[in-house]
């Protein structure tokens, strides 16, 4: 399913623009797909981008989360397409890439977005459940890069961002997706070197505690954590979706272009906490909010997200 989006003529005096740390017009002209750009990191994502010049393909599972995130872009005076498909169906993947090279020509930029997972200890998760966060974080993810680097990259080069997440001491109570993570962190050095003859790069990103959308999905004592998470964090915060967005763009950028096969952490260094030396409570980390339209997790005090009506019942 294919959505193209216009802008406005332009963008209304005194609009409130993303204000990104990188110059206008960085990737004016080229095309970028991100995939899960219905919601949080991959929304605020699609929006710098398209806010730095590109065209941009948002890509999800659920039209009406996609359309939302087209219509914000639109307002903005940005450029995008909807792109409506499963990444973990290779031929949903293959049909999807194929269609836009034809319509748009080769894609510059990819950023494998697109995750998710629930919490429960090893000995709870079935072999169902298992499969199903590996095939969403990891064998997706393969196949995006896979395709785009066969139909698009091969020849005519680009980057690509993968997303892992904080699971360098185990990820307990999530461990098929701590599993799933390490996987895409191994991916991501492979490809970068069997496609560095071809100019390509490939790197990633791992998020550790992030304000964003995906904190909602969560229930019991999950919920009940979230808020305190500040508090194992030596910078004592949590990190915004524009800071992660802002080291995605970093790596598609021309300034990493001697950069591929790493894996950057956003964490607010949460893994080099150790018992022996407690960190101090503070306020000196200033968070980057370059984000105009974020919205705060109602588990952090957020106010309620106005959604579309629903028309299908496939989850994100």
């Amino acid at each position: 399913m294919t959505q193209p989006i216009s802008p406005p003529p332009s963008t209304p005096p005194g609009a409130a623009r993303y204000a990104s740390v990188f110059r206008a017009g960085l990737f004016q002209g080229e095309l970028a797909w991100v995939t899960g750009a219905g919601s949080g990191i991959g929304r605020c994502v699609a929006h710098e981008l398209a806010a730095l010049g590109a065209t941009v393909i948002l890509s999800g599972r659920k039209a009406e989360k996609l359309a939302l995130v087209a219509e914000e872009i639109g307002a903005d005076g940005g450029r995008c397409e909807i792109k409506v498909f499963d990444i973990r169906e290779e031929e949903e993947v293959k049909t999807a890439i194929a269609e836009v090279v034809a319509a748009h020509g080769p894609i510059h930029h990819l950023v494998n977005n697109a995750g998710g997972q629930f919490p429960a200890p090893l000995s709870a998760i079935s072999k169902k459940g298992f499969d199903a966060v590996v095939a969403t974080n990891l064998t997706g993810g393969f196949l995006m890069a896979r395709e785009v680097y066969l139909q698009s990259m091969q020849r005519h080069g680009g980057a690509i961002v993968n997303m892992t997440a904080d699971m360098w001491n185990g990820m307990p109570g999530m461990g098929h997706s701590g599993a799933a993570r390490a996987g895409m962190v191994n991916l991501t050095k492979t490809a970068a070197y069997e496609w560095a003859a071809s100019g390509v790069r490939v790197n990633a990103v791992a998020p550790g505690w992030i304000a964003s959308s995906g904190m909602d999905s969560y229930q019991g004592a999950v919920k009940a954590i979230i808020p305190r998470l500040r508090e194992h964090v030596p910078l004592r915060r949590l990190g915004t979706e524009a800071e992660v967005s802002a080291a995605i763009v970093f790596l598609l950028s021309p300034g990493a272009a001697f950069i591929t096969g790493v894996t950057l952490a956003i964490d607010g260094g949460a893994p080099l906490g150790t018992a022996m030396f407690p960190g101090a409570n503070h306020d000196r980390s200033r968070p980057f909010s370059g984000f105009h339209r974020a919205v705060t997790p109602q588990v952090l005090g957020g106010a309620p997200v106005p959604v579309a009506p629903a028309t299908e019942k496939k989850e994100p």
